[in-house]
């Protein structure tokens, strides 16, 4: 499945929304972890069709890194039911991911 972005206007919708759980990748484009970070959650994406997989740029989004207290990037956050379920921060590997399913 395709990664997709969000943004402050889609967020509720897509995220708060969805049916099944949706992991929101936080990063910047500046920031050498997350470009380490990007290709796992890629991956991830590419084994967990039943999950939503979406990226907020910070620098372009601010608030919502704000809403959600994102400190540190990379920071992953599990939404199920419109609810924040789990967080990673830092580069993970993509097990650390599937164990937030859990």
């Amino acid at each position: 499945m395709a990664v997709k972005t969000f943004t402050q206007e889609n967020f509720d919708t897509e995220v708060l929304g969805a049916e099944g759980p949706v992991l929101v990748d936080f990063w910047a484009s500046w920031c050498g972890p997350c470009k380490m970070f990007s290709p796992i959650v890629d991956q991830f994406a590419e084994e967990h069709g039943e999950v939503t997989v979406g990226k907020v740029n910070i620098d372009e989004e601010p608030d919502l890194a704000a809403r959600y207290g994102v400190m540190s990037i990379p920071t992953a956050i599990l939404f199920k039911g419109g609810k924040a379920a789990g967080t990673l921060v830092g580069v993970q590997p993509k097990e650390s991911l599937e164990g937030l399913l859990k």
